[in-house]
């Protein structure tokens, strides 16, 4: 029987925020060993783990919005100070997004499937794999975003 929790805290071992249409819960959590099942959307759980790291969700993405230029699918440093970092897969209003927790990604690549669909692989550092709809270069593109996000809020970054 799954264990499915009220709410959840994104922390160093959070690898994905995967979002479903389940009757008795919204999200998937993937962690670096264990699985759970949220009643929050992933993006719910988003903000809430923001202001659990220091400040609002619509604080961290206007700074990242305003450093980066980026306009949608803002990456988000959920709490900088423990570097947790991810970035969304589609809008975050959108019901198919997804949130990746980039200190985890090993990289991506893409597969394709016997009837001649394409999708995306991302392998995790532990060795788990998730297969997602949208291209690799979506994913890459939002893991670069998400490497200047981090490089800007980084103490040791040099400014110019």
């Amino acid at each position: 029987m799954l264990k499915i929790l009220d709410d959840y805290e994104v922390n160093r071992s959070t690898m994905a925020l995967l979002s479903v249409a389940h009757i008795d819960y919204c999200t998937i959590v993937v962690e670096e060993n264990q699985v759970f099942y949220v009643r929050k959307t992933t993006t719910e759980i988003v903000k809430a783990s923001c202001l659990e790291g220091g400040a609002s969700y619509e604080g961290r993405r206007k700074a990242i919005r305003y450093r980066t230029g980026s306009k949608q699918k803002v990456p988000i440093a959920i709490n900088p100070g423990e570097n947790i970092y991810a970035f969304p897969t589609h809008s975050p209003k959108a019901f198919e997004c997804n949130w990746i927790f980039f200190n985890h990604v090993k990289y991506i690549s893409t597969i394709h499937l016997p009837n001649k669909e394409t999708k995306s692989r991302i392998l995790f550092k532990n060795g788990l794999h998730i297969d997602m709809n949208e291209s690799r270069y979506i994913l890459e593109k939002q893991m670069k975003r998400t490497a200047i996000c981090i490089l800007w809020l980084s103490p040791q970054s040099v400014r110019f």
